[in-house]
């Protein structure tokens, strides 16, 4: 229980709703498909390496935040190198028919399933630790009249 409240808090919930899309369709897969083997690995292949470019992702955004001057510049590599490797690992997967690539892809979309997961993985988080998300605190409102910044306090304009 420690480690996972050690751990990134948002990647958790994506790796939770990850595997949560991936079991789902574990068990649908296995009234359609016909070779198990193969529809499994496939789909399973696709969620890890959802989890992989989740945690590339989560590294990227990090050091992006941590050089201000940069920052546009390092989100933009990190989203076209997570893209290029995709499409290389799809080209090998459809070259050599190890995998399906249709079903990989259906497990790599987890990692688009899981930003509507998210509510749902983060309730489930807040009961698992006992936890509660903080109350959201009103800022006070700035409004500009005749070119005169005020701020409103307790239903009172007062001029600066």
């Amino acid at each position: 229980m420690e480690f996972l409240k050690k751990t990134d808090r948002t990647l958790l919930e994506m790796h939770t709703g990850m595997v949560f899309t991936g079991l789902v369709c574990q068990v649908v897969g296995a009234f359609i498909v016909q070779n198990q083997l193969r529809y499994a690995q496939s789909l399973w292949f696709g969620v890890l390496f959802a989890v992989i470019n989740s945690i590339h992702m989560g590294r990227t955004l990090d050091r992006a935040l941590a050089d201000s001057a940069n920052t546009q510049k390092i989100i933009v590599r990190g989203y076209a190198f997570r893209y290029l490797f995709l499409i290389c690992i799809m080209v090998i997967i459809a070259a050599t028919d190890v995998m399906n690539p249709l079903i990989v892809f259906l497990g790599y979309m987890s990692l688009k399933v899981t930003a509507y997961l998210q509510p749902i993985t983060h309730k489930l988080y807040n009961r698992l630790f006992h936890e509660t998300d903080p109350e959201p605190q009103a800022l006070p409102e700035e409004d500009e009249i005749c070119g005169e910044e005020v701020v409103r306090q307790e239903g009172e304009a007062i001029p600066r």
